[in-house]
């Protein structure tokens, strides 16, 4: 592999001030162990904490640095493919701003891509967050490993490198704008490795992630690569429907031949217990499923639209960028 490729870093950032500055610095002091070439490319997806003055302060400072600044909040998985497309590197890494991916980690990842990956995806083998989180994510790849029809790698985040041939691909062959980065790459196929690693603790700063904005992204992974819960609707609608139909037959023999079933007769039982339990199960039921079919409209209202999933405000650079 020629020195004179070149690596780019992107990293989406919003509200991660106190970690930026020391992140530059030590991304700066692994890059030797590389051996290539690179260059830093941060997204601020619209931080409100001081954290654009810095980043402008970093590019303006460093020639390997490049901010590019969002006109608003636009989401972490907008902001990646934001830093895909402004990215000028032979591969690709992405990462997060808050120490929890470390850089060091990085020299493996460009083995890795040495050596002919295409795709070097992180494997989390251990995780700090709280028990309650981390038990939640494993089931949610787990449930997600289950139900789609690719297999996304158990454990893996936005963490990895991408070769430019995939970049290319999830560029300009993936338009859509609901966009789970690790699942596309997991669908765009090539030449993929995991490589294991310890997530760290954040070490400063409240992460912008919280409860709904995970909740969003496992949504977003459930339904954009999978239509197992439309098929679900469909079987518990089809269970409804011979269990109401089996009842109908029961009640109508029942009239025509009085019997008894473990020595009661239906007559018997007034059966108001049961039958609102009944109603509110149907009634449930159709409740959820309307709400299922509503994530697959709202995600097709979305893409038939073709609105952008970010806009940038701003790009700043000491280097002229071809």
């Amino acid at each position: 592999m020629s020195a004179q490729r070149l690596i780019s870093i992107v990293i989406p950032v919003h509200n991660e001030a106190p970690n930026l500055k020391g992140l530059c610095e030590r991304l700066i002091a692994c890059s030797d162990k590389w051996k290539i070439n690179y260059e830093i490319v941060f997204v601020d997806d619209g931080s409100t904490d001081g954290s654009t003055n810095l980043l402008r302060e970093l590019a303006e400072n460093h020639e390997e640095v490049s901010l590019l600044v969002l006109s608003r909040n636009f989401g972490q998985q907008p902001a990646v493919n934001a830093g895909l497309h402004y990215a000028t590197g032979d591969g690709v890494v992405v990462m997060d701003a808050d120490f929890q991916d470390p850089p060091e980690v990085i020299e493996e990842l460009v083995e890795k891509w040495k050596a002919g990956y295409e795709v070097v995806y992180a494997i989390r083998k251990k995780r700090k967050e709280p028990l309650l989180t981390r038990f939640l994510y494993s089931i949610f790849y787990r449930l997600l490993n289950v139900i789609s029809k690719i297999n996304i790698p158990l454990d893996s985040g936005d963490f990895c490198l991408l070769d430019r041939a995939v970049v290319d691909v999830l560029n300009n062959q993936m338009p859509e704008n609901t966009r789970f980065m690790r699942g596309l790459r997991a669908f765009a196929g090539f030449k993929q490795i995991g490589v294991e690693y310890e997530r760290h603790e954040r070490f400063a700063g409240s992460p912008s992630y919280n409860f709904n904005s995970l909740f969003k992204l496992a949504l977003d992974g459930i339904f954009d690569f999978s239509t197992v819960p439309l098929r679900i609707m469909t079987l518990l609608g089809l269970f409804l429907s011979i269990t109401s139909f089996g009842l109908g037959v029961f009640f109508i023999i029942h009239r025509v031949v009085d019997f008894k079933v473990l020595g009661y007769s239906p007559a018997d039982v007034p059966g108001m217990a049961s039958l609102i339990v009944s109603l509110f199960f149907i009634g449930g039921s159709i409740i959820l499923m309307l709400g299922i079919l509503g994530e697959y409209i709202g995600r097709i209202y979305f893409e038939v639209k073709r609105r952008p999933n970010y806009i940038v405000s701003e790009v700043v650079t000491n280097k002229n960028k071809s």
